[in-house]
């Protein structure tokens, strides 16, 4: 009965259960920008490679 209740105290699993949680969360987030932001940010890299190379007619 104690190793019963000592394995149900237990709680290792629970601290991984909670990083791999964060990590989805983390990754849903980026996805989410990414797929909003997408193009945005390429014509804004466009833009600036343009005016790095000296390109000034944007």
């Amino acid at each position: 009965m104690k190793t019963i209740l000592a394995y149900l105290k237990k709680e290792d699993g629970a601290t991984a259960i909670e990083y791999g949680l964060i990590a989805a969360g983390i990754s849903l987030v980026i996805v989410a920008s990414v797929f909003a932001f997408g193009d945005d940010l390429g014509s804004l890299f466009s833009d600036l490679t343009g005016a790095l190379d000296g390109d000034t007619t944007n």
